[in-house]
């Protein structure tokens, strides 16, 4: 199984604890710090430092409740504005499923709807510890009741881990769920009433949504076949380029290396800096043209080219051909 990690956005939320404890903690602090949002973070360290923070609090009661509480999108990246963007909770929790990976460095959600209920799953087996586990889920409960107010319904909630023994702890979970909460189960799951799913989203956007989509996808689908570090920059390639500030020195303090050994390690791989930069843009670009919900427009805005006519003389240059009549050849061959 791949190694479970979060990402640097999620150890942020640790961050935003303190702040809202009022806790100076100077040395978690700067631990936390250095992780830049698009960062992967060990769980086993993300475990750490969670441990870490809450020690500070120990008079609290149940705190990592308290800490899931403070979830907002940009401590899930991508995939935090796609939920915010999406139309329904149940397009929603299609795009956690699709790109989940992005958040743990794997798949694990399942999701089973019956005619009264709807349930997402993660098995035992992934559990992350009851510290984590209580982050995770106390996070996704308060996402979307900010979303839905009144009109989020929970009917039970499992935990893989033991019950708490402190009888204040567990009322604090009975109390933060407002619903059933099981412990020792067989699997972590969240159970809400079928009709949930159809909740409509107070911040759907489908222009948005459609651009963050294709973001994602490109995530996923970066250098399949690339070496390690090809794979890591041509990932914080697609984060940045929407940004329009992609530069080899700004790559390189993403992945928190010396400009001059993100060259070396670039002509270990026999190529520069320049040359990944233009084949990621010309990979991207392939694909998001085969999306016909976005325009040139908005493709030139992802690929970080600050107007069209840049990115249609760039890829005239890759490929010998305009965008739209490379679109049109694709559109003809889809149609056989």
């Amino acid at each position: 199984m791949t190694p479970l990690r979060v990402t640097g956005a999620w150890v942020q939320l640790l961050a935003d604890w303190l702040d809202d404890q009022r806790l100076y903690a100077p040395g978690v602090r700067a631990l936390i710090g250095i992780r830049r949002p698009a960062d992967t973070v060990p769980l086993a360290l993300w475990t750490e430092l969670l441990e870490q923070v809450l020690q500070m609090r120990p008079e609290l009661t149940a705190p990592a409740l308290a800490v899931g509480a403070l979830v907002e999108p940009r401590h899930l990246g991508v995939l935090g504005y796609l939920i915010l963007s999406s139309a329904t909770l149940g397009e929603a929790m299609q795009a956690y499923r699709r790109y989940e990976r992005l958040f743990y460095g794997a798949n694990l959600a399942t999701v089973e709807v019956d005619r009264l209920h709807v349930r997402l799953c993660w098995p035992a087996s992934a559990s992350t510890g009851k510290l984590a586990d209580t982050v995770a889920i106390a996070a996704l409960v308060a996402f979307q009741r900010r979303l839905l107010g009144n009109l989020f319904v929970l009917e039970s909630v499992s935990f893989a881990f033991a019950p708490p023994d402190n009888p204040l702890e567990r009322q604090a979970y009975d109390t933060f769920f407002a619903c059933q909460v099981y412990f020792s189960a067989p699997e972590t799951a969240v159970v809400m009433p079928v009709a949930t799913l159809d909740r409509r989203l107070p911040g759907s956007d489908p222009y948005l949504r459609a651009l963050l989509d294709s973001q994602a996808q490109a995530l996923l689908r970066a250098a399949p076949d690339a070496g390690e570090i090809d794979r890591s920059v041509q990932q914080a390639l697609i984060r940045c380029l929407p940004e329009g500030r992609v530069t080899l020195e700004r790559i390189a303090a993403l992945l928190h290396l010396s400009v001059r050994s993100l060259q070396r390690r670039l002509a270990e791989r026999d190529i520069s800096w320049r040359q990944l930069l233009d084949q990621t843009r010309e990979q991207l670009a392939s694909e998001y043209l085969a999306d016909a919900s976005l325009s040139a427009t908005d493709i030139a805005f992802l690929l970080g080219f600050s107007e069209q006519s840049a990115f249609n003389r760039a890829f005239r240059r890759w490929t010998g051909s305009s965008p739209e009549r490379y679109r049109r050849r694709l559109a003809c061959v889809q149609e056989m």
